[in-house]
């Protein structure tokens, strides 16, 4: 095991294209590291520098308190786990495991001994003797598992290996490969562009911006206090409601005016956040998570001063929740990081009369009765409320 450690590192190609920009990531020992964010954001192109795959162009890259920026992949003591599995169709599964410790020339006996054990613990002890055309894609993924743990690594490196799995085998395989770092301990870089994944393997989530490193940090620090309104977009599902709203003084507090309704901020929102006092009088982009609005019908005694009203246009019963889709008459938050989310979603070529629509998800109690069609009222948690520059994007915070 080994921390892993990347100092201003950049990647930039002969055509200019600038992929990675001061790169600073630390990886503790036995940490499990995701690096999250969308396609072609510079996620894969660090994994592969940490590998030896791809030249570093400026920067330093430090194993277990070495440097690494010229040594070869065979060299960093790593094992990569990638997305297509990358098995030998003509070897059979114990074959496809010790391969890599068969091309060291370790004993045969140490082979068998190091194989078993993968296998017991991936659960593939009775299919030791089948080929890949005769496994599942689960299957096959906990045999490229097995190729990296037999290794004994100092680090692993993933590569969005859950990709090619269905949805519900992807949920098993996840806990899995979570449950296997833990128990082994070995310090883990595993990139994804599925939040989901960040969100319940890492111990910590980094999240990158067209090459640009976001915010670090455990997963529900990225989800209660995100940097800025790229994080807040991307981690959560579904994603943060943004709306521009106008910060106003109300007597001795504020106001906040979103679209036509009037919500009035409790004392502990200034309080915690001293730097929105500058923002009265100005419109400031307003952020409210879809557990933090509640159908009004459901709730006690909450203050009238911290409802919406709108139109229902679609409901999802899940069981455990409602999740209503709601239209609201405040301005949509338009940025560089709003364009991305919108790219990333694949909404950016959206008509621009439906664009221009600001919709809303809210996730009620089961217990909500609302249907498609139907005029609400919806309590806003004005407590959990995020704020963020208009322009920039910034969370607005001390």
């Amino acid at each position: 095991m080994a921390e892993v450690v990347l100092e201003k590192v950049n990647k930039q190609y002969d055509n200019g294209f600038h992929a990675v920009h001061d790169l600073d990531l630390d990886i503790a020992d036995g940490e499990f590291l995701v690096l999250v964010g969308p396609s072609g954001c510079g996620k894969t192109t660090a994994l592969r520098m940490v590998a030896g795959l791809e030249d570093i162009t400026t920067g330093t890259l430090r194993i277990g308190g070495r440097v690494v920026n010229t040594l070869s992949s065979r060299d960093r003591d790593i094992a990569m786990v990638f997305q297509s599995y990358a098995l030998y169709p003509h070897m059979t599964v114990a074959d496809n495991i010790g391969y890599g410790l068969k091309l060291r020339r370790m004993d045969k006996s140490d082979i068998d001994k190091r194989v078993r054990k993968a296998a017991d613990m991936l659960e593939l002890g009775p299919l030791l003797d089948r080929k890949p055309k005769e496994l599942s894609g689960g299957q096959r993924q906990r045999v490229a598992m097995g190729r990296a743990i037999v290794r004994e690594p100092q680090v692993f490196l993933m590569d969005e290996p859950l990709s090619n799995l269905d949805a519900k085998l992807r949920v098993q395989m996840r806990a899995e490969i979570a449950q296997i770092q833990r128990e082994l301990k070995t310090t883990t870089l595993y990139v994804t562009h599925d939040q989901t994944e960040a969100m319940t393997m890492g111990d910590r989530i980094a999240l990158m911006k067209a090459g640009v490193l976001q915010q670090v940090g455990v997963p529900q620090q990225l989800y209660d206090h995100p940097n800025n309104i790229f994080v807040a977009g991307f981690i959560g599902s579904p994603p943060m409601n943004l709306a521009t709203a106008r910060l106003n003084r109300a007597g001795q507090g504020f106001e906040l005016s979103l679209g036509s309704a009037v919500l009035s901020l409790p004392d502990t929102v200034l309080a915690e956040r001293p730097a929105l006092a500058a923002y009265a009088g100005r419109e400031v982009a307003v952020g409210i998570r879809a557990e933090d609005m509640e159908d009004a019908a459901l709730a006690r005694d909450s203050s009238a001063q911290g409802r919406l009203r709108a139109k229902v246009t679609l409901t999802e019963a899940l069981g455990s929740e409602i999740v209503a889709h709601f239209a609201i008459d405040a301005p949509k938050v338009v940025t560089s990081d709003t364009k991305e989310l919108e790219k990333d979603a694949h909404v950016d070529g959206l008509l621009a009369a439906h664009q221009a629509i600001n919709t809303f998800v809210a996730s009620f109690a089961p217990r909500s009765r609302v249907r498609p069609g139907d005029e609400i009222e919806i309590v806003v948690d004005r407590e959990r409320l995020h704020f963020f520059d208009p322009v920039t994007g910034v969370a607005v915070r001390s």
